[in-house]
């Protein structure tokens, strides 16, 4: 396939983040459905429960390749469809004289997530806790540091809506909405960034003071 004309083609979620999960049972590069008049693909082949799926796309080499769990051939793995990049490619046709006309096809790569299946279990309970806004932030991070950007994120929500919300139902709204996107997303699979605390920190005891705030919002083929 010809490579792409746009160096940074727009990306765009999925519509379609249903989390397929089964044993990981082969992948590696081949044309398209293993047809030697397509082009060159990737693909990914699943044992679920409904019997065995193959995936096909170019970025699932990207996906396995940059794995955060790095799940090998007999895993237990969730894939997951998480956007898609448009972009055109050159194309030449002829027409009816025969003379060639070049013109652009409009094209579309998804983009993946592929990691194991406990990488997405926990990843529900750690949604569930940011939903809750009646949980302890400081006991939360405490026992998952990974959820610190989070809190202080939901930290920063709160602060604006303090001064720029006065309705206190509209602000109770506004931060329920902040924290149902970034539950969604961490349920997903987006990495959370590290911020963690460093012992001794000046700042440490202040860094997520949210013990009873309210909430806040986060790759294709």
């Amino acid at each position: 396939m010809t490579q792409p004309s746009n160096l940074s083609p727009p990306r765009r979620f999925s519509t379609d983040s249903r989390l397929i999960v089964g044993r990981l049972e082969a992948h590696g590069s081949a044309n398209y459905r293993f047809r030697a008049d397509q082009s060159p693909s990737y693909f990914l082949k699943v044992a679920t429960n409904r019997g065995l799926q193959i995936l096909w796309g170019k970025d699932l080499a990207r996906a396995i390749a940059e794995s955060h769990t790095q799940p090998k051939i007999g895993s237990i793995i969730g894939v997951r469809r998480t956007g898609y990049e448009t972009f055109s490619i050159p194309e030449r046709t002829r027409d009816a004289t025969g003379r060639t006309i070049e013109t652009e096809r409009l094209v579309k790569r998804n983009s993946w997530m592929v990691e194991s299946a406990q990488f997405f279990a926990e990843r529900v309970q750690l949604a569930r806790r940011v939903r809750d806004a009646h949980a302890d932030a400081r006991a939360t991070t405490k026992s998952h540091p990974e959820l610190v950007s989070t809190y202080l994120s939901l930290r920063g929500a709160q602060a604006i809506a303090e001064r720029r919300i006065a309705d206190p139902k509209d602000r109770e709204r506004f931060l329920s909405l902040v924290r149902e996107a970034m539950a969604r997303s961490i349920k997903q699979g987006e990495l959370l960034p590290d911020m963690r605390m460093r012992e001794g920190s000046k700042h440490r005891e202040n860094a997520v003071p949210l013990a009873r705030a309210p909430k806040s919002p986060g790759r294709t083929r």
